[in-house]
């Protein structure tokens, strides 16, 4: 796991406690009194670090390697999956993964950005960036749940729908303004997890839904912070100062009425803890699902219509 710049005092106060305790280990000289000290010490300062982070830092955390992945969401919470692949137009695009799965006995419809694990799996995945017939895939799946009143879970995790020339020759605007279209109207229940990055009409592709969660350190946002920069000030390299300006963290969100909850992450992010985070999620679906199934669909509908309209904080001069 790729360690960042502002989290090595707290590696290298890790690295210090495994010394000692292999020190100790090795010779039978009890540092028990030391060690416990300097546990504590660690104890304090991950939990200034982690409580006090600039949202940069978040962004940060949010694209670190070893965050769970949709596949590996899919894997913790279903004892059962069918993956389904293609849109029936073009190809299959694996940066989209969709199926068909069973939580704790209930069938849902899963469908998520899919990023890779190193560069070779990166590259088969676009990154998490998908093309149109992705948006499309999806879209197939969503109808094909409604038909079958599944509920759907989405998870986003993407720096934004693929910009190159072949995806705009095929639509890609096309195809994610006919999701949002689509999902807003979806006679289903949905709700959305922003896992990791939330960049743009790549994220917002598969994030109308009836509830919207965002991880701790995850970000959601029109544009990347690198991209802000180099509009407003022609410079990406001031993507931390961008960030500061945007409003895009987890919190903010919340409060700006775009997400309706925080889901807390494990010390230091879901990569430190995927299993525990997975589990998180787990309950945190199965407690919606129980809430939304039980609301009859106009008025779902009507609730989830309401909520886009009154979406945001503003104020008129």
């Amino acid at each position: 796991m790729n360690e960042l710049e502002f989290e090595k005092p707290v590696s290298e106060l890790k690295h210090k406690i495994a010394e000692l305790k292999r020190f100790m280990e090795q010779t039978g000289i009890d540092l028990n009194g030391e060690v416990s000290k300097l546990e504590d010490r660690l104890q304090e300062l991950s939990k200034h670090l982690y409580d006090d982070l600039t949202p940069w830092q978040r962004v940060q955390i949010a694209r670190q390697q070893g965050r769970p992945t949709t596949l590996d969401y899919i894997r913790g919470i279903c004892s059962e999956f069918i993956e389904l692949h293609g849109d029936r137009n073009f190809r299959d695009d694996p940066a989209i993964v969709a199926g068909i799965g069973l939580i704790e006995g209930n069938p849902v419809t899963i469908i998520g950005h899919q990023k890779g694990r190193d560069t070779k799996e990166n590259i088969q995945r676009n990154f998490g960036m998908a093309h149109p017939e992705g948006y499309r895939k999806a879209l197939r799946f969503m109808k094909e749940a409604e038909k079958f009143g599944r509920p759907v879970v989405f998870f986003i995790d993407t720096a934004g729908a693929y910009p190159g020339m072949t995806a705009e020759e095929r639509g890609q605007s096309v195809a994610i303004a006919e999701n949002l279209r689509e999902m807003a109207g979806l006679k289903t229940p949905t709700l959305s997890f922003v896992t990791g990055e939330g960049g743009s009409g790549g994220a917002l592709g598969l994030g109308v839904t009836d509830r919207i969660y965002v991880l701790e350190y995850a970000w959601y946002s029109v544009i990347a912070p690198e991209s802000a920069a180099a509009i407003l000030w022609k410079d990406s390299t001031q993507g931390a100062r961008a960030a500061e300006s945007m409003r895009i963290t987890a919190q903010d969100l919340v409060e700006l009425r775009v997400a309706d909850e925080v889901i807390p992450e494990p010390p230091g992010g879901a990569q430190k803890n995927p299993d525990q985070m997975i589990q998180t999620v787990k309950e945190k679906i199965l407690a919606a699902l129980t809430e939304l199934t039980a609301i009859p669909i106009a008025q779902l509908l009507s609730t989830r219509y309401d909520k886009y309209r009154d979406m945001g904080i503003f104020a008129e001069r």
